[in-house]
C-alpha cells in the first residue's frame, strides 16, 4: 500500500510512521527537511517541499506520481483551514483512494449535552474556539467535495494525545513542555483549571498509531469520521499527580503547590491564552465510545496507560538536558496570574471575616 503524509514527524505522527512502515506501508512523507518534534524514520521517503505552498506541492506530488504511480491513501496531518482544504481538494482529485483529513475531536459540541461522545450523536459545535470551529468547516467541506466524487475521503478526530516528548498538565507550555516540570521540581506554584475533577480522555500516540493505521485503505472507512481514543480516563488532578509522582514529588508536595482557579476567571486574565485550550476544551468532560472504530479495527485497545508513560516522558526528558528548555514568557505570565488570583482571594476573605482569618 502506498501511502503519502503530508506533515509526519510531529508528536502523534511520529509514533504512526514507524507502525505503518514496520506494517509494509510504502511511506513518503511532505516535510520541509525540519522538524521540531521528529524526524523522517528508517524506511520512509520524503518530498522536501512546503505542503502550505499549493503550486510547489501540486507539482512534486504529480511528479511522484508519474515516477512512481497513485497513492492509495493521503493523510493530512497540518491542514487547520478552508482555504488549505480547498488547495489540497485540487491537489490529490484523482491521484488517491483516500484522503485522510486529521480534525480535532475539540470540534464536537462543546460544553457536551451528553459526557459520552459518539460520532452520529455527538454534533459538531464548539462557540469557544476557532480553531475547532476551521476543523469542522474543512469537515464540512470534505463532506461535499466527497458528494460530487471529487474526493473520497475518511475524517479522523484526536482528542488530546501524547507522546514520549510531551508533560500533559493542564495549563502547560506547548512549545516548552518541561516548563511546568521545572516549576514543579523547584517548588513554585502551578495553576490548575476549576477544581481539577472533570473527566479528561488522554490517548498515548502509540496507541492512536494503531487506530489511524488500520483505517488506511480500508474501504469500510471512505465517507465516515472516526475519533481514535483510548480508555484512560482520568480527572485532572489524578493526571496531575502521576505526572508529580514521576517527577519524584509527593501528592502532598503538589497539592501544597497547586492554585485552583476557576475557568472563567482564568479567561478574564487572558482570554487568547485560556478561552479556546480551557472553555473549548480541557474545562469540558471528554469520554468517548469508540465502538465504532473498533467494528473495523479490531486490534486497537488502550496498551499504554499514563501512569505509566509519563515515566517514559521525564526519562525523555532527562536523557538530554537541551530538552528541558522553560517558555520563560509563560513563566512570567503564570506567575503575574497567581500573585494576582492569591491576592484577589485574601482581599475577599479579609473583607468578610475582618482580617481574622
Amino acid at each position: 500500500m502506498r501511502v503519502l503524509f503530508l506533515g509526519g514527524t510531529g508528536l502523534i505522527s511520529s509514533a504512526v510512521s514507524p507502525l505503518a512502515i514496520e506494517r509494509g506501508v510504502d511511506l513518503t512523507l511532505v516535510t520541509r527537511g525540519r522538524s521540531a518534534r521528529g524526524s523522517v524514520p528508517d524506511g520512509a521517503r520524503s518530498l522536501i517541499v512546503d505542503a502550505r505552498d499549493p503550486q510547489a506541492l501540486r507539482a512534486a506530488v504529480r511528479e511522484d506520481v508519474a515516477e512512481r504511480g497513485r497513492y492509495d491513501a493521503v493523510v493530512q496531518w497540518i491542514c487547520f483551514d478552508t482555504d488549505h482544504l480547498r488547495e489540497d481538494i485540487e491537489t490529490f482529485s484523482g491521484l488517491t483512494d483516500q484522503y485522510v483529513f486529521i480534525s480535532s475531536a475539540s470540534a464536537y459540541e462543546t460544553p457536551p449535552s451528553h459526557y459520552v461522545v459518539t460520532e452520529a450523536g455527538t454534533p459538531l459545535s464548539n462557540p469557544f474556539w476557532q480553531y475547532s470551529r476551521d476543523k469542522a468547516a474543512c469537515e464540512a467541506l470534505l463532506r461535499e467535495a466527497g458528494s460530487r466524487g471529487d474526493l473520497p475521503f475518511t475524517i479522523v478526530r484526536p482528542s488530546h494525545t501524547y507522546g514520549y516528548s510531551d508533560i500533559v498538565f493542564g495549563i502547560a507550555s506547548w512549545t516548552h513542555p518541561w516548563t511546568v516540570a521545572e516549576r514543579l521540581r523547584t517548588g513554585r506554584p502551578v495553576l490548575v483549571h476549576g477544581d481539577g475533577t472533570s473527566l479528561w480522555t488522554i490517548t498515548d500516540h502509540r496507541d492512536f498509531a494503531v487506530g489511524l493505521v488500520g483505517l488506511l485503505g480500508e474501504p469500510r472507512a471512505i465517507g465516515e469520521d472516526f475519533h481514535i481514543t483510548g480508555d484512560d480516563v482520568l480527572t485532572w488532578n489524578q493526571i496531575h499527580g502521576h505526572v508529580a509522582e514521576a517527577l519524584g514529588l509527593s501528592r502532598d508536595a503538589l497539592e501544597a503547590q497547586t492554585v485552583r482557579v476557576p475557568t472563567d476567571v482564568l479567561v478574564r486574565f487572558d482570554r487568547d491564552e485560556f478561552e479556546g485550550p480551557l472553555m473549548g476544551d480541557k474545562a469540558n468532560p471528554a469520554v468517548f465510545d469508540t465502538s465504532k472504530l473498533r467494528a473495523i479495527v479490531p486490534d486497537f485497545a488502550t496498551r499504554h496507560h499514563f501512569a505509566d508513560a509519563i515515566h517514559e516522558s521525564v526519562a525523555w526528558f532527562e536523557a538530554d538536558p537541551a530538552r528541558r528548555s522553560v517558555d520563560h514568557e509563560a513563566d512570567a505570565r503564570w506567575d503575574r496570574i497567581i500573585h494576582a488570583y492569591r491576592g484577589a482571594i485574601d482581599r475577599a476573605v479579609d473583607s468578610v471575616t475582618g482580617g481574622g482569618s
